[in-house]
């Protein structure tokens, strides 16, 4: 019952939010009921701003209709196809300008490893992966099963941070398997106490998924990692 009396307030605050973008004059904010509709009526407007291109006026006499339950301008069939129609036109969409992104990201970070690897100082392994020594460490080198202290700071190729152990002032431990193939491949060549800048291919990082956040699909990474320490049975060796 609540679900239902929320889903006609919604409803019926949209339409007044519709109603109120063309003559907000007319708009009556003398109850407490007036106000939390309106209220609730531009919270709801501005998400659907934000995500869709409406016709306010048809979709407020679309509200309006289901709401009364009055005679409908258009067939219960027609509204299904219109709807799926324009679903599928819009995830098509989608998916064309997240593939021109993961093409453009692509080309963007084989050109930019390919002058990185030009530079002094840089080694490139077989695997793709490049880096430079920023300091050199004495100590063991971790193994793949091994647990590893670190400090760390990642960016995209333009510089913009997405990550940083530094920043938040508190070093992190994991295993060296269970981080990205490009981390994990380099972790077991750095000393302890080393400090390395690396350079990671898309596929060597988050590949054509990205995270759904900072990170985009076949972007490579920058990291610049010090490896702190490693830990075995509970114990630290430097």
């Amino acid at each position: 019952m609540k679900r239902k009396v929320f889903a006609v307030m919604s409803m019926a605050a949209i339409v007044a939010a519709c109603d109120g973008a063309k003559n907000p004059s007319e708009a009556k904010l003398d109850s407490e009921m007036e106000k939390v509709s309106y209220s609730f009526g531009v919270d709801l407007g501005k998400r659907i701003g934000e995500n869709m291109e409406l016709d306010v006026a048809a979709f407020s006499a679309g509200v309006s209709d289901g709401i009364e339950g009055g005679e409908l301008q258009m067939s219960e069939e027609d509204m299904m196809a219109t709807l799926q129609g324009y679903q599928q036109k819009k995830m098509a969409e989608m998916q064309a300008e997240a593939e021109q992104e993961a093409t453009l990201n692509q080309q963007a970070s084989e050109a930019f490893l390919a002058a990185n690897a030009e530079k002094d100082g840089v080694v490139v392994l077989d695997s793709g992966l490049q880096y430079k020594v920023l300091e050199a460490g004495e100590g063991a080198k971790p193994a793949a099963d091994d647990t590893v202290e670190v400090h760390y700071r990642g960016t995209l190729i333009d510089g913009t941070e997405f990550d940083s152990s530094y920043a938040r002032g508190e070093s992190i431990t994991f295993p060296v398997g269970g981080v990205i193939a490009g981390w994990t491949e380099a972790l077991q060549l750095m000393p302890v106490g080393s400090k390395w800048e690396l350079y990671i291919p898309s596929d060597l990082a988050y590949g054509p998924g990205g995270t759904q956040g900072v990170i985009g699909p076949n972007q490579a990474l920058v990291f610049e990692v010090e490896l702190l320490g490693i830990e075995e049975d509970g114990g630290e060796e430097g």
